[in-house]
């Protein structure tokens, strides 16, 4: 129950206001709140402790079930322990959502010995505190309800329209599931939504500029953006929907005829300088900030070491590549992988058939494939192109860009490639081998390959393991590669081996795996004592970069869970995390319906309402007052702006989707839905216009904002003036409304989120609402 005298709405806090309103600035301060109504906003704060009290509830509830690994916690829970072992790992996320589970498992004195390798794994009978590690998504998913609260209070909300918006993530079986266990999201949403938080924070001091809370805020909405860009790069919509905001926010203070006067040049650039630097510069740091701290910890060599190129894998200690690397002499045999799909560079004597399936010709020469399995047809000698004299055969190590001729032992034949089609690649050249005559006559310009070692800088050694080469086919200028579709019964399923005509492509990657020509005592096998490199932060920060980005696009085979974006607002299909045969217990990622459906069509609703209002301004029919419509527009707006920015450019992307990477945008539609909710009944439904006179005019000016214009004028008066005290009925009977079938949506899909009790079929097949 309010202090405030029966029929005064409290002063309100200022939305996102256009900086072309209509109004001069002392009427936009005045929407800032009063100090003095603090005491009189104590219904918010009873409100905020109490969803605060129950976010940490239903975020915490039966977090130690089920004490086994569940879904990706087989991925973060082992990064998280391979931090805390300093081993290097690969992954396509930044490091800070994973760097703060290493911090937990740091306070707690866990030593990262278990690696969460299978799903169903025990914590229990490997010692292993995992209601730690899950706690910390639960802290971040518990605070991130009262941070939706604070964004619609702070935007000026009426108390039901901010329970409504806060409620709707509350009680959202998606939210609650995602924050229970060891996963990136809670960090990512949590930090999204105190980005929005602190930007409006941060506008509401548009007309005190640089001072210090004007820098705090500012900075403050900085820092938090690079909180999510460093926990997931899809935090780049975050970043999107502030900029959108800002590049406003700027446009409006470039206008030489704001209300608030114009600014000079000078001005308006340190405006533009100071959120550059907030926004950009600031984020940017700390954002390479986590990737340094990222490369401090994981200085012992380990899992991800593959991914990287040798210079990168000589700054870690341990690193077997490195030190089993051995030089390469001329005349050596060897065997050769390659780096992405580890297949052997293989040849044996069947040949290509004449015809392939699409009626292309082959030179039905000797077949060279790619073998997954050690063979010696994957033995092949390295001959140099001009031949050294007989008594001065030996001892020449071979060379970056050194041209080589490569010889088949088994089948004492030469590689060649040549100006014909592959079997699957008809833009990219047959690989094939041709018997000595040839090779050292009419073919052999064929025969000849250009060494290009990665990194190499002028002719450095071309040494084994460490030597990551591509194999340049010298007059066609084709790089050698292969991929992982296998080749016809003719090739026994082998893979294709091609030139390639990309050859800048990462995929053109080669490496020796062995030197079977070695004998075992050779003082060539002897170990010397090896120095750990030392590589600039920048170039490894951007090989890092390279590696993350490239990982992730190839993120495309199917998966059984996967699902596409336009079913995400519907909720047409979830995710198995978890499930138990013997209890029927199952943990299965899915959300609120009720209050996805609900929020989902508010969507809806909001681009309709924006459609006819600018149709109905087309016909001179203006059925909002201004100060309702810039409102409308820009604080609803820029909430229905952040869910279209972190929903609709999933669109563009061919990587693997699943259900969770539509949460930022629910939250976002959960602010619609409150801001939508009072819009429609803080309103009059009808647009009922009244013809009222010049007092009248003048008091509603008062009480609304609104601007007298004289006797006989014709305008719409909100709800709230027309039915006085009781103008807020209306909205707490809505939010009651939702809120009791989301609560009601929550309890029933509840077993499916916390994973008990167990259910029967029958119980199951109830929540299979729309299949």
């Amino acid at each position: 129950m309010s202090t405030r005298p029966k029929g005064v709405q409290a002063p309100k806090k200022s939305g996102l206001a256009s900086p072309k309103s209509e109004f001069s600035k002392d009427q936009l301060d005045g929407l800032q709140p009063q100090k003095s109504g603090a005491a009189a906003e104590w219904d918010y704060v009873i409100a905020l402790f109490i969803i605060t009290a129950i976010a940490f509830v239903t975020r915490f509830w039966g977090i130690s079930h089920p004490n086994e690994v569940v879904f990706d916690e087989v991925h973060f829970g082992k990064f998280a322990s391979y931090y805390l072992q300093r081993t290097y790992f690969f992954d396509v996320h930044p490091p800070f959502g994973k760097l703060l589970f290493a911090l937990m498992g740091w306070f707690v004195g866990y030593d990262g010995h278990f690696h969460f390798d299978n799903i169903g794994d025990s914590y229990i009978a490997n010692n292993v505190p995992y209601v730690a590690f899950r706690a910390m998504p639960a802290l971040l998913g518990a605070l991130t309800v009262p941070t939706v609260f604070l964004i619609m209070w702070e935007s000026g909300y009426t108390l039901p329209a901010a329970i409504v918006a806060s409620g709707l993530v509350l009680f959202d079986n998606a939210h609650i599931g995602q924050t229970r266990l060891i996963l990136l999201d809670a960090t990512l949403v949590f930090a999204m939504s105190v980005s929005v938080l602190c930007y409006i924070r941060f506008y509401k001091l548009r007309h005190e500029p640089f001072g210090r809370k004007w820098w705090k805020w500012l900075l403050l909405t900085g820092v938090a953006l690079s909180c999510v860009i460093s926990t997931k790069y899809v935090g780049v919509f975050t970043f999107f929907t502030i900029g959108s905001a800002v590049a406003l926010d700027l446009w409006g203070l470039l206008d030489i005829n704001r209300k608030e006067g114009a600014l000079s040049l000078p001005e308006f650039g340190k405006h533009f300088a100071a959120r550059v630097f907030g926004l950009i510069m600031v984020p940017f740091f700390f954002y390479l900030f986590w990737f340094q701290v990222h490369f401090a910890i994981l200085y012992r060599s380990g899992p991800g070491d593959d991914f990287m190129s040798p210079e990168f894998q000589e700054t870690l200690s341990d690193n077997i590549m490195t030190a089993n690397s051995v030089g390469i002499d001329y005349y050596d045999s060897i065997t050769m992988r390659h780096k992405e799909t580890k297949t052997y560079l293989h040849s044996h004597p069947d040949k290509y058939p004449l015809r392939y399936e699409d009626g292309r010709v082959s030179s039905q020469g000797q077949q060279v494939t790619g073998y997954p399995f050690n063979d010696t047809n994957n033995h092949w000698q390295v001959i140099p192109a001009e031949p050294f004299p007989d008594d001065d055969l030996l001892g020449h190590r071979v060379k970056s860009g050194d041209l080589i001729k490569l010889r088949h032992l088994v089948t004492d034949s030469y590689l060649l490639s040549h100006d014909v089609a592959s079997p699957y690649y008809p833009t990219n050249q047959e690989f094939t081998t041709v018997a000595l005559e040839e090779a050292n006559g009419k073919r052999f310009n064929d025969t000849l390959f250009e060494l290009r070692i990665e990194g190499a800088k002028g002719k450095s050694d071309f040494k084994s393991m460490s030597g990551h080469f591509k194999l340049i086919h010298f007059p066609t200028k084709v790089a050698m590669w292969t991929h992982t579709k296998p080749l016809p019964d003719w090739a026994y399923k082998q893979a294709e081996i091609n030139g390639n005509k990309n050859v800048q492509q990462p995929s053109n990657i080669w490496y020796v795996d062995d030197i079977p020509s070695i004998p075992a005592d050779s003082d060539r096998l002897k170990k010397e004592q090896r120095k750990i490199k030392q590589v600039p932060f920048l170039k490894k920060y951007f090989e890092l970069q390279r590696a993350i980005f490239f990982h992730n696009n190839a993120l495309t085979s199917s998966h059984p869970y996967a699902s596409q974006p336009i079913q995400w607002p519907f909720l047409l299909r979830g995710v198995s995390f978890w499930t138990q045969n013997d209890t029927r217990q199952q943990i299965y990622f899915l959300g609120n319906p009720i209050g996805w459906w609900i929020a989902s069509s508010l969507l809806a609703v909001f681009a309709g309402i924006v459609g006819a209002d600018q149709l109905s301004q087309r016909r001179g029919v203006d059925s909002l007052d201004e100060r309702t419509r810039s409102r409308f527009y820009n604080s609803t707006g820029f909430f229905f702006l952040a869910w279209a920015a972190h929903y609709l450019p999933f669109y563009l992307m061919g990587r693997q989707l699943f259900l969770h990477h539509y949460l930022p945008a629910h939250l976002a539609s959960a602010l619609v839905t409150g801001a939508l909710l009072e819009f429609v009944f803080n309103l009059d439904p009808v647009a009922l216009e009244q013809n009222v006179d010049s007092k009248m005019s003048a008091s509603s000016s008062n009480k609304g904002g609104m601007k007298s214009t004289g006797p006989g004028t014709k305008r719409v008066v909100p709800a709230k003036d027309r039915i006085s005290g009781n103008s807020m009925l209306a909205l707490w009977g809505a939010a009651g409304v939702v809120m009791t079938l989301v609560v009601g949506g929550w309890w029933f899909f509840l077993p499916l989120t916390y994973g008990k009790p167990g259910l029967s079929v029958e119980e199951v097949v109830r929540r299979k609402w729309l299949g």
